[in-house]
């Protein structure tokens, strides 16, 4: 008898961290998932693709687990006005411009009624091949594509010295898409999320509501500047439940965030 109090006593003690664990620390540093694709395609040596099939299956699982697809601007909404995020929320996001996002990801994004940002590195449309051209951008900017900025070329921000060179690439690739498209591009994305306080300034400056990285940063939360994402791949539909944690909202607790630059 005196085995089975300790046993029972043990477990509510347990089950009392647990809880005060995810009321104190856990709950408050819930954020929206906000996921990362770059390429729709079968690649299996990349890191960065992800086949149609299992595109499918993820935006089929979001729309029968019963999660809302909002758009980058509500979630920086939210953030700005330091309002509580909703659960079962997610953010959609592509980078680079690749063509097969307007072949394989816009069809099954229509389907579902599910907005997206596309981050275009505005050098390559419409002039490389495997990348989007300025009417396929057209089309999905009119059909719930929110298009976004990924510089000109996509260098790597940080080892660009010259500010010149940096505000060419940031605040003019706005402007190509603004002048193609007629809209208001809002928002910019980090090519491989590097930043520092001076790149982060220049992308405030030229106009930009917010900005997204990966998970470098170390202000994981409120830093619409710094928007951390969660890159999706292949292997979350090999391993259990992965996919489903990056879904849950505190993924980036176990995560360590990486110096910016």
């Amino acid at each position: 008898m005196r085995l089975i109090k300790k046993i029972l006593l043990a477990f509510i003690l347990c089950c009392a961290a647990a809880g005060s664990f995810y009321i104190f620390y856990a709950r408050p540093r819930y954020a929206v998932p906000v996921l990362m694709y770059h390429s729709i395609a079968s690649e299996p040596e990349s890191t960065l693709s992800v086949s149609p099939e299992n595109f499918q299956k993820q935006m089929e699982y979001l729309n029968k687990a019963g999660f809302k697809v909002i758009p980058l601007d509500s979630l920086v909404q939210t953030m700005s006005q330091g309002r509580r995020p909703a659960r079962k929320e997610v953010v959609l996001t592509f980078d680079d411009g690749f063509e097969n996002n307007f072949t394989k990801a816009f069809p099954v994004l229509s389907k579902y009624g599910m907005p997206a940002t596309v981050f275009l590195e505005t050098a390559r449309i419409g002039n490389n091949a495997g990348y989007l051209n300025w009417d396929q951008v057209r089309v999905m900017a009119m059909n719930n594509i929110d298009i976004g900025a990924h510089t000109r070329t996509g260098i790597y921000l940080p080892s660009v010295k010259d500010d010149l060179k940096l505000t060419e690439e940031i605040a003019l690739s706005k402007l190509d898409i603004e002048n193609r498209l007629g809209n208001e591009v809002k928002y910019f994305c980090y090519p491989t999320g590097a930043f520092n306080d001076k790149i982060k300034e220049i992308v405030r400056a030229s106009g930009y509501r917010g900005a997204c990285a990966t998970n470098r940063g170390f202000d994981r939360y409120n830093d619409s500047y710094g928007i951390k994402r969660i890159k999706v791949t292949d292997s979350d539909m090999t391993k259990p439940f992965h996919f489903q944690a990056k879904l849950s909202g505190y993924y980036n607790l176990f995560r360590k965030g990486k110096s910016p630059d």
